[in-house]
């Protein structure tokens, strides 16, 4: 069986990067039997400035892609629909308020280190879109650590610390560098790029392809 690579640059704040990994694993379980699969996450801040009051989001949308707040509300159904068919909880996405993820990304370094990533995102992502709570809030982020089963205590010193931020720099900079300008972008075995949120059945026909091109494992 051969491995596959997956690193993916998501942003907490980004309910794309939510659809897209929950296309990604159900293309994953097609393949289960073909390809033994490897899941990274890298940082990437699509709201870096934003203070920790934030913005209501679709005033913050509106005046960023100069649309009007009914369209940005009829958009943002559209991913609600979307996330409800996927088994995604996207319930308060309209009520929720910019707020920007960089503890949150280093949170999600720390709990790499237990082999804890993906839980650690989902839950941040659940916390965001379904009850639209502050993600740059320490208690916040605690919070979802402890409901994954991580340390609280711990959670909390690193969030008082400067602990991961060299670590999240220096993704952003590395995936910048690489031409990485939106998201979600899965990378596959390093060499692949597939931008956007793509549905199960191009996510499983790419993957066989670039399988097909690989060495044996």
């Amino acid at each position: 069986m051969k491995n596959m690579q997956i690193d993916i640059v998501s942003d907490i704040a980004c309910p794309w990067c939510a659809i897209g990994y929950a296309r990604l694993e159900k293309a994953m379980k097609t393949l289960n039997n073909e390809l033994k699969f490897e899941v990274q996450w890298h940082a990437f801040e699509l709201n870096p400035d934003s203070t920790s009051d934030g913005e209501p989001i679709l005033q913050a949308l509106s005046r960023k892609y100069g649309r009007s707040a009914a369209e940005m509300e009829a958009a943002q159904r559209n991913m609600m629909d979307i996330a409800e068919e996927l088994g995604l909880n996207f319930s308060l996405m309209q009520e929720r308020y910019t707020h920007n993820t960089f503890d949150a990304h280093r949170l999600v370094k720390w709990a790499g280190e237990q082999d804890r990533q993906t839980d650690m995102k989902m839950a941040f992502f659940e916390a965001y879109f379904g009850r639209a709570e502050n993600i740059s809030d320490a208690e916040v982020l605690i919070g979802c650590a402890e409901k994954i089963g991580l340390d609280g205590a711990q959670a909390k010193a690193i969030l008082k610390s400067d602990a991961y931020s060299e670590a999240v720099r220096a993704d952003e900079a590395r995936y910048q560098q690489a031409g990485v300008s939106a998201v979600p972008a899965f990378i596959i075995n390093q060499r692949h790029l597939i931008s956007g949120a793509q549905e199960p059945d191009i996510l499983v026909n790419a993957f066989r392809e670039i399988a097909a091109q690989s060495p044996d494992a």
